[in-house]
């Protein structure tokens, strides 16, 4: 006779769903009447904010990640060089200062007065 395997105990299966960044305190009735792609945006620059704390300062007008939404539209996750808060350039705009190459979102870089060939 054939021998059957034994199970073995091991570590439960886990919820590919869940988000392992996002620690649950989150109340997602503000996200309700948002679109989802907006709403995944915004607690993707809520998770970047949390895991970057205090180096925002250090990292400001730098691009974090750029991500291709489809094939004629691609996504920006900046950190704006002015008000220092994590931007995504469908939501809050871009623009990047062309000397210095820093990144701002479009409230600041409309009271700046920037002007750029920003995408």
């Amino acid at each position: 006779m054939a021998r059957t395997k034994k199970k073995r105990a091991g570590r439960p299966s886990k919820d590919r769903t869940a988000d392992y960044i996002d620690d649950g305190t989150h109340d997602e009735s503000d996200d309700e009447d948002l679109p989802s792609d907006e709403a995944g945006r915004r607690k993707i620059k809520k998770n970047y904010d949390e895991l970057l704390g205090i180096r925002i300062d250090k990292l400001r007008g730098r691009v974090l990640n750029r991500e291709k939404i489809n094939k004629s539209i691609d996504g920006l996750y900046f950190i704006c060089f002015e008000c220092k808060k994590i931007c995504h350039n469908l939501d809050d705009g871009w623009m990047e200062e062309a000397m210095t190459l820093n990144n701002f979102c479009g409230p600041c870089a409309k009271s700046k007065g920037i002007r750029s060939s920003a995408a």
